[in-house]
């Protein structure tokens, strides 16, 4: 799970370009908030923010209504929103710094392998 919670992030990081653009593509043509439903175990600390960014984004980009009504807050779409011909972008993933989140879940799948080892489970 927390592999598939990074990847969905990893993408979802790979195409936002915060307060530039609405971004609508890659994962966020799924559900609007894709870098928090690959953190899904947070959801509750995660509410509140959501609400908070999602006024900046209405208040930031008119177009963010229509966005809205077509796509889920949390739980993706089975379709895109819009189709699209842009793509993840490496240099993105790395801007927002969402190694960070890969970093974070390797040492506590290592603490976890080493504890298994060393204590037995």
């Amino acid at each position: 799970m927390a592999i598939a919670g990074l990847v969905i992030r990893a993408l979802a990081s790979g195409h936002v370009r915060k307060n530039e653009v609405l971004t609508i593509t890659g994962p966020y043509g799924y559900t609007r908030n894709p870098l928090y439903f690959g953190s899904l175990m947070f959801f509750a600390i995660y509410l509140p923010v959501i609400r908070s960014e999602e006024e900046f984004l209405r208040m930031r980009f008119p177009e963010f209504g229509e966005y809205e009504r077509n796509v889920p807050r949390l739980f993706p779409r089975f379709t895109p929103y819009q189709s699209s011909s842009n793509s993840f972008h490496w240099h993105l993933y790395w801007k927002h710094r969402e190694y960070n989140a890969a970093v974070g879940a390797a040492v506590l799948i290592a603490i976890l392998i080493l504890k298994a080892h060393w204590f037995g489970t």
